[in-house]
């Protein structure tokens, strides 16, 4: 709850009261700060929620007694996986009161891009979805909470601009910077947000979401006593 409570006063925070990134000093209706924001958030967030999911369980000893349970560990795994995003959703669930708020403070019919916004925050889910996998599987790497955080926090950020900032290279500049580019999370990201839902980043979002679910479970399985 700590984790929901900050990445939901620092959004307030950057959104509607620090001067530089105040939406209501635009003079149009957008949230396109607000979809620029939250992914650095997340990044920091969803590693906070997860954590704990593996690290605890090998830690305390309870994953050996959950291994006499008749759950293979593909149960386990996709539990875990959903247990955490629904706790991220519930993070951006009231964010919507963002959207309608801008849409009821702007003036005449000059309200937000309804259609850019669906997909704006699908590309958010998305984004949260890949971040929570990731989590996960770096919660599977070590029984060390704080350990698995660093790592999942490092892996989401690589992940989400690592790749955009090497195809920025000089000597990447003749073509190969746009395909190393398109390996990044935040290239897919925000050609959703642009309110396009194309199925090739679907693919690419749910492509990632299940190499690093099986990743995890692979390393659950060398775990097994």
């Amino acid at each position: 709850m700590i984790a929901l409570a900050v990445f939901l006063l620092l959004n307030g925070l950057f959104l509607f009261v620090f001067p530089d990134s105040n939406m209501l000093d635009f003079g149009y209706a957008t949230l396109d700060k607000f979809f620029d924001l939250s992914p650095w958030i997340l990044t920091f967030l969803v590693p906070a929620i997860t954590m704990r999911s593996l690290a605890d369980e090998f830690k305390g000893g309870t994953y050996e007694i959950l291994q006499t349970k008749p759950l293979g560990h593909a149960p386990v795994v996709s539990g875990k996986y959903l247990g955490c995003l629904l706790i991220v959703v519930m993070a951006l669930l009231p964010t919507l009161l963002y959207a309608f708020s801008m849409q009821a403070l702007s003036a005449g019919n000059a309200g937000i891009d309804v259609g850019g916004t669906i997909g704006a925050y699908t590309g958010l889910f998305f984004l949260a979805a890949v971040f929570t996998a990731i989590g996960i599987c770096s919660s599977s790497l070590t029984s060390n909470a704080v350990v698995a955080f660093i790592i999942s926090a490092f892996a989401c950020f690589i992940l989400y601009a690592g790749f955009n900032a090497i195809s920025r290279m000089a000597s990447l500049a003749s073509g190969a910077g746009y395909y190393i580019e398109m390996l990044g999370i935040d290239f897919h990201y925000h050609s959703i947000s642009r309110g396009v839902i194309d199925s090739r980043d679907i693919i690419y979002f749910i492509s990632v979401i299940a190499f690093f679910l099986l990743f995890t479970q692979r390393n659950l399985i060398k775990r097994k006593p």
